[in-house]
């Protein structure tokens, strides 16, 4: 590097990390990191979600599914850290909604803080889908997941809706994974 006459490079070195530090190629690292791996009734994986929390709050959702049907389906974080297979995952409880709004992306007066877009499987079953959200937390906090009875993702059987009250009829639970935090 060539520095002008009067400049040390010495000069110059704040202003460099300055503006490589400001790139937006730079991988923001999470401050908080979570798993959960889905399963159908039968106990079988069919699916997997990794969700990561930044510094500024922003959570980031992976989710790859396989063994569905083709078409959409409605996905959702859910109140309660239990996905016991017998009686479609109602262990999982409601869906995730600590500040008492309404269901729907769309909804003036929502969404849940679990809601969701759905999901789109092919014809071979598989689907993945990737979001972003500031409505939950990994970190404590009233919207952390991370809460005393934990919470679980479940993808439905149907479409979400978006607005109907009070899950958007998005049909039976048909995979449901508990999320746990990744040490």
């Amino acid at each position: 590097m060539r520095t002008t006459p009067g400049l040390p490079f010495r000069a110059l070195f704040p202003a460099l990390v300055v503006l490589a530090c400001s790139s937006t190629s730079v991988t923001r690292l999470p401050v908080a990191a979570a798993t959960a791996a889905l399963r159908d009734a039968s106990g079988a994986t069919v699916g997997a979600a990794q969700v990561r929390q930044e510094a500024g709050g922003l959570v980031h959702v992976d989710v790859t599914l396989s063994s569905l049907t083709p078409g959409a389906h409605g996905i959702h974080f859910h109140e309660v850290g239990r996905c016991d297979g017998a009686g479609a995952f109602a262990t999982a409880g409601a869906h995730y909604n600590p500040l008492g709004r309404e269901h729907g992306l769309t909804r003036p007066g929502g969404p849940h803080a679990g809601d969701a877009p759905n999901v789109v499987a092919g014809g071979d079953g598989r689907a993945t889908l990737s979001f972003t959200t500031d409505r939950i937390t990994l970190t404590p906090g009233s919207i952390s997941v991370f809460d005393g009875d934990g919470t679980s993702l479940v993808v439905h059987a149907a479409p979400d809706d978006q607005t109907s009250q009070p899950s958007g009829n998005s049909g039976a639970r048909v995979s449901c994974g508990v999320v746990q935090r990744v040490p």
